[in-house]
């Protein structure tokens, strides 16, 4: 059975969601069509306004309709705490552990020169000119545990070194191989708690 030229556009743009294929994509784009019109009215205006209001937090690169993010308007927050991380999902990981108190930088992704993904993709100048500040004392390293992420979290100590920044790498219960946006709070609060200096 073919489809119309829109229907498959819809079910052909679908599937760019992570984990979205071609039978789930055509099972989606069905359903919405067939049954669930006004939500799908209601999923396309909040889509199309959000890619049209949504940048970057111009201090932590987190996503924000304004030029600070939530976290980086809050004036309680440790400002010589600095957590970096991969992605706006670890962000809300570390949050829900209710144990941290700084500020994030966000590199969304890691390097990876196979797939030329370098220092200035991942925002390195930008955090190197934070550091260069002279604000942060510390520098919490939360990059995931793969190949990638511990290659970028040792290029990230290296460069707070220079600076004279403390560099910590968070430990204990995040499991090699995983992704922060998969462990436990309580897990995230120990492994926040148990940091260790890198060397």
């Amino acid at each position: 059975m073919s489809f119309s030229p829109l229907t498959q556009q819809l079910i052909e743009a679908l599937t760019c969601l992570p984990g979205v294929g071609p039978k789930s994509a055509q099972r989606m784009a069905l359903h919405l069509l067939d049954r669930d019109r006004q939500r799908a009215s209601k999923l396309a205006d909040v889509l199309s306004q959000a890619m049209i209001k949504i940048g970057r937090c111009q201090k932590c690169r987190n996503f924000t309709e304004n030029p600070l993010c939530h976290v980086c308007s809050q004036t309680s927050r440790d400002p010589s705490l600095l957590c970096v991380v991969e992605t706006p999902a670890d962000v809300i990981a570390i949050e829900q552990s209710g144990t941290y108190r700084g500020f994030y930088f966000l590199l969304l992704g890691h390097l990876s020169p196979i797939d030329g993904i370098g220092p200035d993709e991942i925002g390195i100048p930008l955090l190197d000119e934070r550091l260069g500040q002279g604000e942060v004392k510390e520098l919490i390293i939360a990059t995931g545990t793969t190949v990638e992420g511990e290659a970028t979290a040792h290029f990230i100590s290296e460069m707070a070194r220079i600076h004279g920044v403390k560099a910590s790498r968070i430990a204990h219960g995040v499991p090699m191989g995983g992704e922060l946006e998969y462990v436990d709070s309580n897990t995230l609060a120990l492994a926040l708690r148990g940091r260790r200096v890198m060397e």
